[in-house]
């Protein structure tokens, strides 16, 4: 049974944790490199800044870019599942249901579960830059599924750009 409990928020935080480590200039670049650099980041993701959900995050990142990409099994996400657990609050309203990972690593659990509700939701839409010098990643939202690029204005163009002196060179 495929289950999901994601929201577009989770879709967002999913894709700005792949995209935290771009090439720029044709360095490759990482904003969670350490705590001082992430903690910002953090703190505007809903996720706390302290060293263990920081180690969490940037492993789970590194380990999401390498499924997504097909290098790894979606099997090698099961660590940051293991503590994860339902809780439950009874409130006016009814029941409402919270995830929750045990020893700070609440933002890697988000951000694994955002991709399996992905995964279900919109099967093949989240993908890597066809760039093959950008890290980017994005999620297709266009109705035939066709997007290859994270930026129409920069992959894109430059793609395109290449293809065309390619062809009226040769």
């Amino acid at each position: 049974m495929d289950l999901y409990a994601t929201t577009g928020d989770d879709e967002a935080f999913l894709l700005d944790l792949l995209n935290t480590t771009p090439v720029i200039d044709g360095v490759p670049t990482d904003a969670l490199g350490d705590l001082a650099a992430a903690s910002p980041w953090m703190s505007a993701h809903d996720v706390a800044p302290t060293p263990s959900e920081w180690a969490a995050l940037t492993e789970a990142r590194t380990t999401l870019q390498a499924v997504i990409r097909g290098d790894r099994s979606a099997a090698t996400l099961q660590p940051f599942l293991d503590d994860a657990r339902l809780v439950p609050t009874a409130g006016e309203a009814g029941v409402d249901w919270r995830l929750d990972a045990g020893d700070g690593a609440r933002g890697a659990l988000r951000a694994v579960v955002a991709w399996d509700g992905l995964r279900i939701s919109s099967p093949g839409r989240l993908r890597p830059c066809a760039n093959t010098e950008c890290q980017l990643f994005l999620i297709d939202r266009s109705k035939p599924n066709t997007a290859r690029w994270c930026s129409m204005a920069i992959c894109g163009n430059r793609m395109k750009a290449r293809r065309h002196y390619r062809r009226t060179r040769d």
